[in-house]
């Protein structure tokens, strides 16, 4: 990418532990609170019919939740708006279910565990439910699925000259996989951005640029839950924007690349 990439932020949604919306995540870091995660409740998002939010996964309806209140936010109508899910491991209850019943009794696996076990599902129930006809991605990059998210929302905020929905969210490893996968935490939020052209009132500007270079050691936020959970590598941007803090933070892109942030009031 050659030069920045200046937008705005309309809106947040936040979904993780006892912070259930935007106005609770910010009052807890502006004054560094603990994050809980065993407050967390189990959302419902109103977007969803009363059987599908039955039937849904937690990967799924907290993805659909903080998708809705950052629509809500920036008052953009979420038909409109072409979006990108970001999600480093999937379900990995139903992963762990899948691979557990095959091993056991594979005619006995569930139609709807397996359908929801593709990684695209959440933005599947999200174009259904909103009846979003724009363009729709889902992606995964491991610890850098923050940054590369971010990135593919900026860039094509940039190029389509629109706003852009961003979620980025992953939920616990259970069973066999909690072994293998270092996510002991669900979290998610979710953000519209849009060029600098086509802004309404939001929150903050967001300046982003890709440069070469290894990612310098940062000091945890809240404790350990920046590294619990790839989602929550968000949590050092939450914190600035909470803060109203102009500043510059580094995300990993790759082993040699990084995505520098800037915040703007």
């Amino acid at each position: 990418m050659n030069g920045s990439i200046r937008m705005r932020i309309e809106g947040i949604g936040i979904c993780a532990g006892a912070w259930c919306d935007w106005d609770t995540a910010r009052d807890a870091l502006r004054h560094n609170r603990e994050f809980d995660a065993a407050q967390a409740t189990r959302p419902s998002p109103a977007l969803l019919p009363a059987a599908e939010r039955r039937r849904a996964p937690e990967s799924v309806l907290v993805a659909i939740e903080t998708a809705q209140q950052a629509c809500s936010m920036s008052k953009r109508a979420p038909a409109d708006l072409p979006h990108v899910f970001a999600c480093a491991y999937g379900d990995l209850p139903i992963n762990d279910y899948l691979c557990a019943t095959l091993a056991r009794a594979p005619l006995d696996v569930s139609p709807i565990k397996f359908h929801n076990s593709v990684h695209n599902a959440p933005a599947g129930y999200w174009t259904i439910s909103t009846g979003c006809r724009a363009s729709s991605s889902a992606i995964s990059a491991g610890d850098a699925t923050f940054a590369t998210g971010l990135l593919e929302a900026a860039v094509l905020a940039h190029t389509e000259a629109q706003a852009v929905l961003l979620v980025v969210y992953d939920v616990p490893a259970t069973g066999a996989l909690r072994d293998v996968v270092d996510c002991d935490v669900s979290f998610a939020a979710a953000f519209v951005l849009s060029p600098i052209g086509q802004a309404q009132d939001g929150i903050a500007d967001l300046r982003i640029d890709v440069r070469p270079g290894v990612l310098a050691p940062e000091a945890d936020v809240l404790h350990a839950c920046g590294v619990r959970n790839p989602a929550a590598h968000c949590l050092p941007l939450l914190a600035a924007l909470a803060r109203q803090q102009q500043t510059t933070l580094q995300a990993r892109l790759t082993p040699g690349t990084i995505l520098t942030m800037e915040t703007l009031f």
